[in-house]
């Protein structure tokens, strides 16, 4: 729930960056839009002042007019949670607009991929997102041994290459549950033989899951749906030629759950 992301973001560019301006960019979907207005909401709240609050348009290319528009406001902190290849030109672009000089670049969980991070202008730049720390979790519809790490050198393995995105523990841990549910909620029909898989029956599976272990840790449904464990962390982007590096490099952790809200 990107509540919690937005919290999390606006804890960090006060308690840790002590920044007290900022300014976020959205695309005008409901994800980064949301988003963007969960950490104004959030930074207002610890006393911060938003001075601009604008979007872009998906196709966009020339984002010399917003970033004038975020410059005229004198941010400490820009705030953008939106996707490639919109966040790229940003990131491109803003060293040639006066007045952003030396303001902080911040991004979120669409952004943290690889082949953006890899661009030379994203280096000093910080991502909020989920905490990628596995360590030797496991996933327990899948192999016994099979931890987090291991799922990963058996990816590496199969495909060159780690997975791009920050995402692809959630992706395995919603994979393997649904499938559970489906395995559950079927049943073979008596009169015609035909395998009937009760779509009722799966969300009612899924709506009572507690402490299913996953990669991603304990997971527990809540009546809203939402099933991960809340935990975000903020990580510094220090060299755009060490994606792995800076994806550990943990500055700050956001965990509602615990009540915890400090640096990492």
């Amino acid at each position: 729930n990107d509540l919690y992301q937005g919290a999390a973001a606006a804890g960090f560019a006060v308690e840790v960056l002590g920044v007290s301006s900022a300014a976020a960019i959205h695309d005008g979907d409901p994800y980064t839009q949301g988003l963007a207005q969960a950490f104004a909401d959030a930074f207002e709240a610890l006393g911060g002042t938003v001075t601009t609050f604008t979007a872009v348009n998906k196709g966009d290319s020339d984002m010399v007019p917003v970033l004038t528009e975020v410059a005229s406001g004198a941010p400490e902190l820009l705030f953008f949670p939106i996707f490639q290849p919109e966040g790229d030109f940003i990131v491109q672009q803003a060293s040639d607009v006066a007045g952003l000089e030396g303001v902080t670049l911040m991004a979120a969980d669409g952004l943290m991929v690889s082949n953006f991070m890899q661009i030379p202008e994203t280096a000093g730049m910080y991502f909020s997102g989920p905490d990628l720390r596995y360590g030797d979790n496991r996933n327990q519809s899948l192999a016994s041994t099979e931890t987090a790490t291991g799922f990963l050198d058996f990816y590496g393995m199969v495909w060159g290459e780690s997975p791009s995105a920050a995402f692809w523990a959630h992706s395995v841990d919603a994979t393997t549950l649904l499938l559970e549910a489906i395995d559950a909620a079927s049943y073979v029909d008596d009169d015609d033989g035909v395998l009937v898989i009760d779509r009722a029956g799966v969300r009612e599976f899924l709506s009572n899951v507690r402490d299913y272990q996953g990669f991603t840790g304990l997971l527990s449904c809540d009546e809203f749906g939402d099933c991960g464990s809340q935990k975000i962390t903020v990580i510094g982007h220090g060299d755009s030629g060490d994606v792995e590096g800076s994806l550990a490099n943990v500055v700050y952790q956001y965990a509602p759950g615990g009540g915890a809200l400090g640096e990492g």
